[in-house]
């Protein structure tokens, strides 16, 4: 290995990685913008922590209905023709948003939110295409050896912009409103859709066209044989199903923090700023060595976090706890996407990245969803503390009965 692989900026020399991650960051950070521009403004209108949770299963039913079609369909056409049709329905959703902020009269006079929740489905169809092929084109753009290395700032600057859309976009809704708020969404939105165009056009991975379903079963074959894989997947899914607070900041912002649309952004802000400090420090510390008790413990600090949260009043204590679990989830989202790069070979990328999606992408959305509904049910505290309670139930299930996980040291894997 030379010297310039065991750099901790090595990926960063590749020329069409650069322009991946910079399409990732303005794609990631219009997202976050819109975020928090459609979850302060559905709860204006709602006073509905409920509302909030249908924003998620809005997006997250139409992403799962497509998301393991979408990972075929990266593994036998052109990965970056799907990102770029995929981008395009983005900016038409971010389009829609401003058309009807700066219209609101055209919105529904009885449960305005719907138009909101139709949108947010587009956006989940968005997502379900691009995603496989996003993530499974990642790994053609080095080689093995700087995996680690860019899956590391791959995290990071995914973090920089999850940082900067939330506080952003709050600053921006607070002061200068919705209407400037969506059309700052719209130009990161085109910017990402420049930068993704200017990414090598890769021929397909896997010239065998077999039968869609079967193509399917066998990437579900393959990741549930994968014990490992199959091991990371699931302490994920249920550890952001459970324990997640990000959907519920709205409520809490505005009835126990009692701030703004600024103040939800900072606190948005928050998980990411921890997630970017720890992001960057593991590019040059990657944990390769007890890979897998290092993601255990930190997912069951992820769940200990949350429980704090639930019981802050303080806004800056609050900004505070959520800044450590993003830095606690940032190393689980380092090893676990290690883990699908080394365990995954290039011609099954598509599909073993859209089951991936399955369990984690769609756990944000369904966790949205299982939050609002146990905010409405047992209180917006009770619901929180009870998610963590469950992260950490996950976890020792885990230790338990998922052995090779607990045993993991990723750099066995990477020559």
């Amino acid at each position: 290995m030379t010297n310039q692989e065991h750099s901790g900026t090595a990926a960063l020399k590749v020329k069409p990685f650069r322009n991946f991650i910079a399409a990732r960051f303005f794609l990631t950070m219009a997202i976050q913008m819109q975020a928090v521009a459609v979850g302060w403004q559905v709860y204006q209108l709602t006073k509905d922590p409920f509302a909030l949770g249908i924003i998620g299963i809005s997006e997250a039913i139409p992403f799962i209905s497509l998301v393991l079609f979408a990972g075929y369909w990266a593994d036998i056409y052109k990965r970056k023709q799907i990102i770029l049709r995929s981008v395009t329905l983005f900016s038409l959703c971010a389009a829609l948003l401003l058309f009807f902020a700066v219209k609101p009269n055209l919105l529904p006079q009885n449960n305005p939110q719907w138009i909101f929740y139709l949108v947010i489905g587009i956006t989940g169809i968005a997502r379900a295409l691009a995603g496989p092929a996003v993530q499974s084109m990642l790994p053609q753009l080095f080689k093995r050896e700087l995996y680690a290395n860019g899956a590391a700032w791959n995290s990071t600057v995914w973090q920089i912009a999850s940082v900067s859309g939330p506080a952003v976009g709050g600053l921006i809704y607070g002061f200068y409103g919705k209407e400037v708020t969506y059309t700052v969404c719209m130009i990161l939105v085109v910017l990402s859709l420049f930068f993704f165009s200017r990414l090598p056009d890769f021929p397909a991975s896997n010239s065998k066209r077999e039968g869609i379903f079967i193509s399917l079963k066998q990437g579900l074959n393959f990741v549930f044989k994968q014990k490992i894989v199959l091991s990371a997947l699931t302490l994920d899914l249920f550890a952001v199903l459970f324990g997640g607070a990000v959907s519920m900041l709205p409520v809490f912002a505005n009835d126990i923090l009692h701030t703004g649309a600024e103040g939800l952004g900072i606190l948005r802000a928050a998980p990411s700023i921890g997630a970017v400090i720890t992001s960057i420090y593991i590019t040059r510390h990657a944990p390769m060595r007890h890979s897998g008790k290092i993601l255990l413990t930190f997912v069951a600090l992820f769940g200990l976090s949350m429980i704090a949260f639930a019981l802050s009043e303080i806004f800056w204590l609050s900004f505070v706890i959520l800044l450590l679990s993003g830095a606690f989830d940032a190393v689980s989202v380092l090893i676990r996407s290690t883990i699908m790069q080394l365990f995954t070979p290039d011609e099954m990328r598509g599909r073993v990245s859209s089951v991936n999606s399955v369990f984690i992408g769609s756990s944000n959305e369904l966790g949205a969803f299982e939050s609002g509904l146990a905010a409405k049910t047992f209180g917006l505290v009770y619901s929180v503390i009870i998610g963590g309670c469950m992260t950490l139930g996950v976890v020792a299930t885990a230790l338990r009965f998922a052995p090779k996980l607990r045993k993991l040291h990723l750099e066995d894997h990477v020559s």
